[in-house]
């Protein structure tokens, strides 16, 4: 009754300060409806490739580890770090478990439904070496889709955003939509999209994010089936390396309804993380793609570690991880 009622509220940040001091990582952890072992006896490792880790954040109640840790089937064995990133702290667990790819998303409808983060992960990239991000632009970027905004300016703003919604759930042909949405806009002002521009709503964490990739040499572009015209304006006011995006025509400062050239699709997508991957000498295991809708997908499985923000169901349910509450800068826990 006493583990129960006296130590299963408490979170990991108050149980291992009370209980880690002196002992070194890693060290085996054993949780269960009973009690809590801490144990520094050596550990049995996973070959590297059979490696599996939870990550979840240090103010999580133990009660809702225990949670998890059924509901997900997983077995606890070892807390193995504790990272102090970017104001937050997380710690690492050694796990196992019988099939990793059921538990994985059985993980994420967990974090989902409880409003928490969490990720189970397998060889992701590390922090420390330098790699490569390519991030989704609209509604994950920045907060807005900047078509729709154009859209909402340009009096179809109503009409637009359903084409836009049905394409990201994957209902529509993201190139057929596109063209279908960029025509309304014919004969609209230029001038619309200085407007949207100059209050572009940043993504939260996206400065943080970048940030601290950047100490550690990582190279950071947009690859979007958005337009130029914000695609580079961030690419300039954040100092990203690259940015991939769909060409509005304009003539005489006006939208002619018309796309130049390809459209970046989700394919497009997917390729400039390989141009990039190439051109900057970035291994492929320390790649990484992020993205909220269908057209990511590609894209998402391209990259060594596709990660699924404020995401639609059909993305979450293909991603290798997810961030479903937190800012941008999650991302930074998640990786090695």
């Amino acid at each position: 009754m006493s583990f129960i009622a006296n130590v299963l509220p408490l979170s990991l940040a108050q149980y291992l300060a009370q209980n880690l001091a002196g002992k070194q990582l890693p060290i085996a952890f054993s949780l269960s409806e009973q009690t809590l072992d801490l144990d520094e006896h050596p550990l049995e490792t996973s070959a590297a490739q059979d490696k599996i880790e939870l990550v979840v954040f240090q103010q999580l109640p133990l009660a809702q580890l225990l949670a998890l840790q059924n509901q997900v089937q997983l077995n606890i064995t070892a807390l193995t770090a504790i990272n102090h990133r970017n104001n937050q702290t997380s710690c690492r667990f050694q796990v196992r478990c019988s099939d990793f790819m059921q538990a994985r998303k059985a993980l994420a409808d967990f974090a989902l439904a409880n409003g928490i983060e969490a990720a189970l992960l397998t060889q992701v990239p590390t922090l420390s070496e330098p790699g490569l991000l390519v991030m989704d632009m609209d509604s994950t970027t920045i907060e807005i889709e900047c078509i729709d905004e154009i859209a909402k300016l340009a009096g179809v703003g109503e009409e637009v955003a359903e084409v836009t919604e049905r394409a990201m759930l994957g209902e529509l042909d993201f190139a057929q939509s596109l063209h279908q949405r960029v025509a309304t806009l014919a004969n609209s002002p230029q001038s619309i999209l200085s407007d949207v521009a100059k209050d572009i709503p940043l993504m939260a964490g996206l400065k943080p994010l970048i940030k601290e990739l950047k100490k550690h040499n990582w190279r950071i572009a947009i690859a979007s089936g958005g337009f130029t015209y914000f695609a580079d304006h961030l690419k300039d006011t954040l100092e990203l390396d690259a940015a991939f995006a769909n060409t509005l025509e304009i003539i005489d400062s006006k939208l002619t309804g018309k796309v130049l050239g390809d459209v970046v699709d989700a394919q497009v997508k997917a390729d400039s993380l390989a141009i990039l991957s190439k051109e900057y000498h970035i291994p492929h295991n320390q790649t990484v793609a992020m993205g909220d809708g269908a057209n990511d997908l590609v894209m998402m499985a391209a990259a060594s570690f596709g990660v699924a923000f404020h995401a639609k169901p059909i993305v979450l349910a293909q991603a290798d991880s997810s961030i479903n509450v937190q800012g941008l800068d999650c991302l930074l826990h998640w990786l090695a």
